[in-house]
């Protein structure tokens, strides 16, 4: 092919783009459906492309074309944004994400929701959930499959080790590790755990200087040991004890424990909480190592609790899942509460909301109800200085607790 004939197609294909995006914005289902049949693009599907110069996608421009003119500031017709949700509805089941990104670092969903047009930021939620829990699901199954893998693994090696009369043989015990968590998409548990931290008077960072936990955190933590310590004589776990704010917390609430158990795996949090002098407190039990070590070994010792939080860091939400389906219903009481650090998605409100639902249908599954609590939050603006990515951008915290179902 020619350096002209390139060129012509490129600019065949930017012309389409144009089409596609222009239609969208019109919310014209015909012609939609005319180029979905008709238009192909060598990098994705037609309901994907991106404007050049916005960014946008055909959800971010049916979207977009419902803002209000700079003259009238008059809300849209009821029958536009109907035709913008049949819209959405369309792009959506013919396979469109729902979480790609414009120019200005935006969702079809920021967009929705900065513009107030709850009706289709709610089918962008809607989309969102499904697409996350299918995947959510499709790493379960991974997880599982890889699992048999190793039995398998182990059981052909025990057989050899039996035909040669086990010559100098030993048992392996293979780990699956999951991808990183949604929220910390460069981080994962293993190189967490061998960087050095470091802690200033307001955070903990780890070598990448992502944030681990900061001090504007306090205000969150203080309302969970409220929610958790309803009375007198606890026994309390926390599983991740980062800078110990919610432990500082528990240690000087009016509603004190009986017990307080902490687990925790870094190296370098641990030599620091024996420096400050958290082995040596009354009633406190410091657990080191990690929790899916640490926690089948206490409920094996019959330990018991009447509330657990869970706070850790780098680690995806099917472990955070594993712990509330499986190490929780052997750990704590039938009349206590639980709640962890619910930061999951909390760099934009979309995804926030997402996760919301996401969690609250994961621990349905599981035999938990959950009450949210919302929590105001200071403005957060010098707080991120020299921290590597803001891992908070939403107005309100959402507190979660929960409690086994009647």
């Amino acid at each position: 092919m020619t350096e002209a004939s390139v060129h012509a197609e490129g600019d065949v294909q930017q012309s389409r783009i144009s089409d596609v995006i222009r239609a969208s914005a019109e919310h014209d289902l015909k012609v939609l459906e005319k180029y979905i049949d008709e238009y192909s693009f060598p990098e994705c599907k037609v309901v994907d492309v991106q404007d050049v110069a916005t960014g946008y996608t055909p959800l971010h421009a049916a979207i977009a074309s419902c803002r209000p003119t700079d003259s009238g500031h008059e809300p849209e017709s009821s029958a536009k944004l109907d035709a913008a949700a049949a819209t959405l509805r369309f792009m959506l089941e013919n396979g469109a994400i729902w979480n790609q990104l414009d120019k200005n670092d935006e969702t079809p969903g920021c967009i929705a929701y900065h513009l107030s047009l709850s009706d289709l930021y709610q089918i962008m939620v809607d989309a969102g959930v499904r697409a996350e829990m299918i995947l959510n699901r499709l790493e379960e199954y991974d997880r599982m499959e890889d699992e048999d893998e190793d039995e398998n693994e182990d059981e052909n090696e025990n057989e050899t080790q039996n035909d040669s009369e086990n010559k100098g043989g030993t048992n392996g015990e293979s780990a699956h590790q999951e991808p990183a968590s949604t929220a910390q998409p460069e981080v994962n548990g293993s190189a967490y755990l061998s960087s050095a931290l470091s802690l200033s008077g307001d955070k903990l960072l780890d070598e990448q200087q992502n944030g681990v936990m900061m001090v504007w955190e306090s205000g969150i933590m203080q309302k969970s040991a409220d929610a958790l310590l309803y009375d007198p004589g606890l026994r309390i776990l926390n599983i991740g004890f980062g800078m110990g704010i919610i432990d500082s917390h528990i240690q000087t609430h009016s509603k004190r424990p009986a017990g307080h158990h902490i687990v925790e795996a870094h190296p370098d949090v641990l030599e620091k909480m024996k420096k400050d002098g958290w082995m040596d407190k009354a009633g406190v039990v410091v657990h080191s190592g990690k929790w899916q070590e640490v926690l089948p070994r206490l409920a094996a010792e019959g330990e018991m609790f009447d509330a657990i939080y869970f706070d850790t860091f780098a680690e995806s939400y099917s472990e955070f899942r594993q712990f509330f389906s499986e190490q929780v219903l052997s750990l704590l009481e039938e009349s206590g509460r639980w709640s962890f650090f619910n930061g999951m998605g909390a760099d934009r409100q979309i995804s926030y909301d997402v996760y919301q639902t996401v969690v609250e249908m994961d621990l349905f599954e599981a035999g938990f109800n959950v009450e949210w609590k919302d929590v105001e939050l200071p403005k957060l603006d010098q707080e991120w200085d020299g921290v590597r990515r803001k891992y908070w951008d939403v107005d309100h915290y959402r507190l979660p607790v929960c409690r086994f179902m009647d």
